[in-house]
């Protein structure tokens, strides 16, 4: 028993269940750790189809209808969704009826998009923080976005269940799924729409300009430890959430911006599996080929 109490009051416990003590750590613990992990699910399938830009435009592009939303007062997921799937249909649009590539097309709409953002932040009066679109801000998010984004995260997570196998075999081989007659159309959009809400949920955790982190890191992170999907799946869910755990509770004792601190320990887990992956990271790569 003494034992027992000498662990409950030593620094590192405290450490741990201190912050618990506030209603809003435990609020942006769980839903930190909720949009960690869908967040790293759809990470696999991006990192396999190679949207990383694409992920970077979705989450710029949703700026101005969060602004949109809080102006004309609906919730700001309805807003920032719409304006999402708008970035998505306008750079298919702009790319089927023009020369221009693909990459200089999400480049342009993403930037336009965000840019105006700024002009109606600048414009619209509102009680919107620039700084908390920006960079996210789960230690005082509300009960009401919270709500939103635990529906948000359901569907996420549904949606990349029901098709999983489908989507699994788009973003290995799309001309092989459509070859076996999968519609490949449908799926590409139906990815684009879930990019759309994961971007949605997670500017309450790291914001607009860091949310792609959680898009792709944990997924680049899964494939440098294994070949396997299933696996990847699992190790990119699994680091995302102790990310988001650990940079919620660091940016608390440190007095720093909890979306940089998300990102940065994601980083620093990638950083670990490409120096010491099993298989692809250099360090073996090196030992292994000393010549």
């Amino acid at each position: 028993m003494n034992v027992l109490n000498l662990f409950i009051t030593s620094y590192p416990y405290s450490l741990l269940v201190d912050p618990l003590a506030h209603d809003f750590m435990r609020r942006a613990l769980a839903i930190s750790a909720l949009v960690g992990g869908v967040c790293g699910l759809l990470s696999c399938y991006m990192t396999l189809k190679g949207w990383a830009l694409m992920g970077d435009a979705v989450s710029h592009a949703v700026m101005p209808g969060v602004v949109v939303a809080y102006a004309i007062g609906i919730p700001f997921s309805v807003g920032a969704f719409v304006f999402g799937v708008g970035s998505v249909a306008l750079i298919g649009f702009v790319k089927q009826k023009s020369r221009v590539k693909e990459d200089t097309v999400i480049g342009l709409v993403f930037t336009g998009f965000f840019a105006l953002g700024l002009v109606l932040v600048s414009k619209i009066k509102s009680n919107i923080d620039l700084m908390h679109i920006l960079f996210g801000s789960p230690l005082g998010i509300s009960n009401s976005d919270v709500n939103q984004t635990v529906l948000i995260c359901i569907i996420v997570l549904a949606i990349l269940l029901i098709f999983r196998k489908d989507l699994m075999l788009y973003c290995f081989d799309a001309k092989h799924a459509r070859s076996i007659g999968i519609n490949t159309v449908f799926l590409h959009y139906l990815l684009l729409s879930v990019l759309s809400l994961a971007a949605v949920a997670g500017l309450q955790t790291v914001g607009i300009i860091l949310v792609v982190a959680m898009l792709i890191t944990p997924g680049a992170t899964a494939y440098l430890l294994t070949d396997r999907f299933d696996r990847m799946t699992l190790l990119a869910v699994i680091s995302s959430m102790i990310s988001s755990l650990l940079g919620v509770y660091i940016s608390y004792w440190s007095d720093i911006e909890t979306g940089g601190s998300i990102v940065l320990v994601q980083t620093f887990i990638f950083l670990l599996a490409f120096l010491f992956a099993p298989r692809y990271g250099i360090l073996k790569i090196n030992n292994s080929n000393p010549h």
